[in-house]
């Protein structure tokens, strides 16, 4: 798949004839070698455009990247980072900003997205994470052109209670500037994390989501504030679903939020908190196997060294439990979610197999001779994988994880 030429013609064009302006397509690993990328995808990943539909759209968020909005040189930054392979980012208003900052970071954040608006780059998906409702009309009214790259607003400690007057007022602003913006809850509340009032909770809250579901584009979960409600902090030798009354809450949101029968939403891991070498008490959790397959072990220690390995640990588990992409703090988490996103080919294989056939049902095994495939139950899990090969590409089938992981991981 051929890269993207732009021209720097006098009369602000690109080579594929569109005006001057931000790229506004997603393309995963767009940054690795053409010869690096056939060697390692059996198929592709696909440009997705900003205005796809949000079934896909959610799924190509990917790794999304928070930055503050006060931080100096933030629109240098953004595009750096989009270099890099940032596909979304959240710029934040709210915990990231001091009270009295918020005016100034309120101020910046807006020149910047002027600002981006006007250079001819891929920028990647901008949501603002906001501390009151009113910021979303005050940012919209205080933007010029950009509007065009902002993609909308996560909404923090979300609940039923003043959920329905947020996702109002995005509906709102979409109108004004004549495109949609997203919303992106975060469910947080300890309404939520309450056992008592749970259920309650997430049954409210799914009854205002549904209602708002054109401006709903994923549902992320934030781990961290639950935790802090409880007086935890996990250390990184754990994941976040061996703090068990955090798990069960992850559990409860993706049955309610989250099912496959067309009333669920697509829901985002929580936030991976660290990203430095510390001392450790227990054994690093990467087989030394598969990097001595590929004469990586000194890669795997770069991976154990900057607490990576239990990164990689937590995203096996947000799969299993039905969580897509996920939240980072640090930039070089960023291509390790991208790369745990990519579909082996023994998967893509069993999906393409699932859905290959009539809904006649039945039973037949695995092109890899090691399962059955059953095609009613597995067949939602087949589109789901089938729309992540869209987005991530698929490995050819030598090649593993390990191997993406050392091609765009910077050592």
């Amino acid at each position: 798949m051929t890269e993207r030429t732009l021209t720097d013609g006098t009369d602000g064009s690109r080579g594929d004839g569109a005006l001057a302006g931000p790229i506004k397509q997603i393309e995963h690993f767009s940054d690795l070698d053409p010869n690096e990328r056939e060697r390692l995808f059996h198929r592709l990943p696909e440009r997705i455009d900003v205005d796809a539909t949000p079934e896909l759209l959610s799924v190509a968020l990917g790794a999304t990247l928070y930055i503050p909005a006060n931080r100096e040189r933030l629109a240098e930054l953004i595009l750096r980072q989009a270099r890099s392979g940032s596909t979304s980012m959240v710029i934040d208003l709210e915990d990231a900003i001091a009270d009295h900052d918020v005016e100034l970071a309120m101020s910046n954040l807006a020149t910047v997205l002027d600002d981006l608006a006007l250079r001819d780059e891929r920028v990647p998906m901008l949501f603002v994470r906001v501390r009151r409702a009113e910021q979303i009309d005050e940012l919209v009214g205080r933007l010029s052109a950009g509007v065009g790259v902002l993609s909308g607003f996560v909404l923090p400690k979300f609940t039923a209670t003043d959920g329905g007057d947020h996702l109002d007022r995005i509906g709102a602003a979409s109108t004004r500037i004549g495109r949609v913006l997203y919303a992106m809850p975060i469910i947080e509340s300890t309404s939520v994390l309450h056992l008592e009032s749970r259920a309650y909770a997430l049954e409210t809250i799914r009854q205002v989501l549904a209602q708002h579901r054109d401006k709903v584009l994923a549902v992320r979960i934030g781990g961290t504030d639950m935790c802090g409600a409880l007086g935890i902090r996990r250390d990184p030798d754990l994941t976040i679903y061996d703090v068990h009354p955090v798990a069960e809450v992850i559990g409860s949101i993706v049955n309610v939020l989250g099912r496959a029968d067309g009333t669920g939403f697509t829901i985002t891991g929580p936030v991976w908190e660290y990203y430095n070498t510390h001392d450790r008490m227990f054994r690093p959790l990467l087989r030394h196997t598969p990097f001595e397959q590929i004469d990586a072990v000194r890669f795997r220690t770069h991976l154990v060294s900057r607490d990576l390995d239990g990164l990689l640990r937590e995203l096996v588990l947000d799969r299993a439990n039905g969580l897509q992409g996920k939240t980072v703090i640090h930039p070089s988490h960023v291509n390790v979610v991208h790369s745990m996103s990519a579909v082996p080919h023994e998967e893509y294989v069993d999906a393409v197999a699932v859905l290959g056939v009539d809904d006649a049902g039945g039973v037949e095994p695995s092109a890899y001779r090691n399962k059955m495939n059953e095609r009613r139950p597995h067949r939602n899990w087949a589109v789901k994988t089938l729309i992540r090969a869209q987005i991530f590409g698929v490995l050819q089938p030598e090649v593993g994880v390990v191997d993406l992981l050392t091609s765009v991981v910077d050592r």
